[in-house]
Parts: structure tokens; sequence; C-alpha cells
């Protein structure tokens, strides 16, 4: 067999054998002059202040009733979890248009002093679908310490930003923010602080 064909039986391999721990492509994200642009120009637009109308709107009904949100959302709520899972294929949004959203989060979450550790995407198969996984993971700045208690500060903890893609087509959009449970960190401000800055 030639190395050519081998090169080529290799690649079918990898792909087949691939996971979200081994995936067959894992690259950095990087954003074109015109996705740029384009991101500027939906900044701007009813779209994006729709996404975040409907986000506020379905919060503040899980707070009242947790039953009571829209099927395409669920609210993560565990001691050392919050966040939010929006179901986009119960959904009518473009891919771009999602796409620009999950860059918004992370732009609305550097506002916040938080640092840009990662922005990466890694792509694997699965049983009936190729499955992409678009991932943003910020930290807060731990230089930062309570004068008081002598402790890190860790704001709202580590914020994850996943977009889940199935044969292309987005899936759903994870937000989620994992605190410290530690003697080291000053205890966590409130999930809804950090969705009230996302919203203005």
């Amino acid at each position: 067999m030639s190395d050519f064909w081998k090169s080529i039986k290799n690649i079918f391999k990898a792909a087949e054998e691939s996971t979200s721990n081994q995936p067959v492509i894992h690259e950095v994200i990087k954003r074109s002059e015109k996705e740029l642009a384009d991101y500027e120009r939906w900044k701007e637009t009813v779209g994006k202040r729709r996404f975040l109308d409907w986000l506020r709107s379905e919060h503040s009904n899980y707070k009242k009733d947790p039953h009571s949100t829209d099927a395409a959302i669920d609210f993560l709520n565990t001691p050392s979890t919050k966040g939010f899972v929006i179901h986009f294929y119960r959904m009518r949004y473009n891919n771009w248009e999602i796409i620009h959203f999950f860059d918004f989060l992370k732009e609305q979450v550097l506002a916040l002093d938080y640092k840009s550790y990662l922005s990466d995407t890694r792509t694997y198969n699965r049983k009936d679908w190729v499955e992409r996984t678009d991932r943003h993971y910020l930290k807060p700045p731990t230089n930062i310490r309570n004068p008081e208690l002598g402790n890190f500060d860790q704001r709202f903890g580590n914020i994850t930003i996943e977009i889940v893609f199935r044969n292309e087509k987005i899936y759903l959009l994870k937000f989620s923010a994992s605190i410290y449970k530690d003697r080291l960190y000053k205890e966590a401000e409130e999930f809804d602080e950090l969705l009230k800055a996302i919203y203005f």
C-alpha cells in the first residue's frame, strides 16, 4: 500500500475512533475580518435584543416557577454550577445568529474583568452524526485578593460557553459558571448578578 493510501486510511480510522477527549480536529477559534464586521453589525440589530429579552423573561419565569419555562431552555442549578442550556434544535435561528450570540456572551463576560483562557473547537465522531463543540473558557482575574479575608475573589467562578453542532447544524448552547469550593477563595457572587450583567 502506498504512503498516500496509508495516510487516507489513517485519517478515516482517526475519525471513526475520535471522541470528545480525542477529537479528530482540534483548533483554536479565529474569526475572519468579515465575521468580526458581521458580528459588530449584529450587535445593533433587533435580533440581538430579542435573544436577551427572551433569556431575561425565561430566567424570570424560572425564578417564579422552575416548571414554567419554555421547552427550549433549561436552567442549571447545583451547588457548584449555575447556568442555562438553550436547545436550538427546537428553535428557528440561523447558525450565524447563534454564533454571534455565543461570541456576545464571551464579550459580556470579558467586560466583567474576566480573562479569556481558551477558545477552541473540537470535532469528533458519534454513532449517528459528526459532533463539533465550540467553546469559550474564561477565568476571573485570580490576582485580585480580598484584603479583609486574605483570599482570592472568584467573582462568579470559571465560565464556560459552548455550542454543540450535529452534522454542522447547531443543536444547543450551554452557558455555565462553576465556582471554587476552597478556603483560598471568597464566596462566589450570585449567578443572578452575572445574568443581569449580560442583559445590559
